[in-house]
């Protein structure tokens, strides 16, 4: 059943969809219409969507959606559905180090993947248990910076729409249950950091002070995006260290500067759909600082990009195919920056188009 909350004191239920919304409502006793199944007035805090209405705010939590058709039951494989599908207790921790959201996770993942891939033998394949293990990183470390992140930032989610149903901020985790999950994702973290060898541990050790310093950056600068190309492309550094040993600085510093200037493109983009809450609460970001300039600003992001991508290939002694993925790369870029409209974009719009960029670096 699908609950359509209207704007009195009951909820109507129809077919074919069944999903759970908590209520809070003026009244101690909450009755539905039609069943007369008797509604709680609590508050449970959906991950995802706000619906206000008249007689209150209503949260929908979309745990246990089903679609009944002709009798069957289709269920999805996204990573929402799987969250969703988690028991009650343990949502918010997932949705918390946001494993219903994965694009994140892979554009930890990517710059991990262009170095162990580069550091391959001509001709071979990379190694699929090192990218393997830099996966299980990618997803423990993005977890842990997003569990810092919220605990950073609740005061400040709690007044932007689209974060303020995050777990912290909605109250379902308080910041002492957030740090012991912290210091749980950490743990496993340095148990996957302890397979490589010395000198990468050494190196991914170094990576935390970004990670923990990296939220408090929107406060202070309008740059904070920089350190986020900082922080979420450190795998550029330590993929290549983790196959050959140690770091061949002439391959690896080109690509990392590639990496933070493709991080200044995407979230500058997706800044922008967050620019009115940003001014409101005082926080800073790209978008704010380049304004109507910011179609210039991203085409100087790309053609540095474009030519750290170069410069690391002909160090690596690439050929063609690597080539042609950085023309394609330049063919998208070119697209996406072109058709930008800041003036006219609304959050479906950002999203898509950082999306897209994320898809077109896979």
């Amino acid at each position: 059943m699908m609950a359509i909350l209207k704007p009195l004191s009951y909820c109507r239920w129809t077919m074919p969809y069944r999903a759970f919304y908590t209520c809070i409502y003026p009244t101690s006793n909450h009755k539905n219409k039609d069943t007369s199944l008797f509604i709680p007035p609590l508050r449970v805090s959906c991950h995802k969507q706000n619906d206000i209405h008249g007689h209150g705010a209503c949260i929908r939590s979309l745990c246990g959606i089903e679609q009944r058709t002709l009798g069957k039951r289709q269920f999805s494989m996204s990573a929402a559905a799987i969250v969703n599908s988690a028991p009650a207790s343990v949502q918010p921790y997932l949705r918390l180090m946001r494993l219903d959201k994965p694009i994140g996770t892979w554009l930890l993942f990517l710059p991990c993947t262009w170095s162990i891939g580069l550091a391959a033998d001509p001709g071979c394949l990379p190694d699929i248990s090192m990218l393997a293990l830099f996966g299980t990183g990618s997803l423990l470390m993005r977890g842990a910076g997003c569990t810092i992140n919220d605990m950073w930032d609740k005061d400040y989610d709690k007044k932007v729409v689209r974060t303020a149903t995050r777990p912290i901020a909605s109250g379902e985790i308080s910041r002492l249950q957030a740090l012991g999950f912290l210091g749980a994702q950490l743990s496993l973290a340095l148990c996957v950091l302890l397979c490589l060898n010395y000198y990468s541990v050494i190196l991914g050790a170094a990576s935390l002070m970004l990670v923990v310093t990296y939220p408090f950056m929107k406060r202070i600068t309008y740059w904070p995006q920089l350190m986020l190309g900082l922080t979420f492309n450190w795998g550029a550094l330590l993929g290549w260290s983790a196959v050959m040993g140690s770091c061949d600085w002439s391959i690896c510093l080109p690509l990392y500067f590639s990496g933070v200037m493709w991080t200044l493109i995407y979230d500058t983009i997706y800044a922008h759909q967050d620019k009115e809450d940003d001014v409101r609460v005082g926080i800073k970001s790209t978008a704010l600082r380049f304004g109507e300039q910011t179609k210039p600003w991203l085409s100087g992001f790309s053609v540095a990009m474009l030519g750290g991508l170069i410069l690391a290939g002909l160090n690596a002694q690439q050929t063609l195919p690597y080539y042609a993925a950085v023309s394609t790369t330049a063919i998208h870029l070119t697209h996406q920056i072109s058709s930008l409209d800041i003036n006219n974009l609304n959050e479906v719009k950002c999203q898509s188009k950082s999306k897209a960029n994320d898809e077109n670096a896979t």
